[in-house]
């Protein structure tokens, strides 16, 4: 995510040329932003899931229900098929994912406790 993301955004936010449109720019911000975070990942990968997590999510989201009703109904245009090939590249996301620690730290293990004052170190 650090350098696939990176090489797409950074350029096109340093060198554009012509404004985007609202919803471009959130989304190329939100991914440039994405593949800085990603950075962190290389140093700490375990720490980095949500991350990871989010990526998968976020794609799922949008090709369960944006890209799939379009295309089942003929009505997907090329800057849509466009976005549906480079979006489906992040099939590999599932796969790096450790499955076995997801389940273990993030469904099996409990929550920690909310407390009033922040947390509390003689827990």
């Amino acid at each position: 995510m650090f350098i696939g993301q990176g090489v797409l955004q950074w350029p096109a936010i340093l060198q554009r040329t012509t404004p985007w449109t609202l919803w471009h720019g959130v989304g190329s911000s939100m991914l440039a932003a994405l593949s800085l975070s990603a950075a962190l990942g290389i140093r700490y990968p375990l720490q980095m899931l949500p991350l990871l997590l989010f990526e998968m999510l976020w794609k799922a989201i949008w090709l369960l229900c944006f890209a799939l009703p379009l295309w089942r109904d003929h009505q997907m245009d090329a800057a849509t098929a466009e976005a549906t090939r480079a979006t489906l590249m992040g099939v590999i996301v599932p796969l790096v994912i450790p499955w076995p620690y997801v389940f273990a730290h993030y469904f099996r293990k409990p929550g920690d406790r909310w407390t009033a004052g922040g947390p509390r170190n003689d827990v």
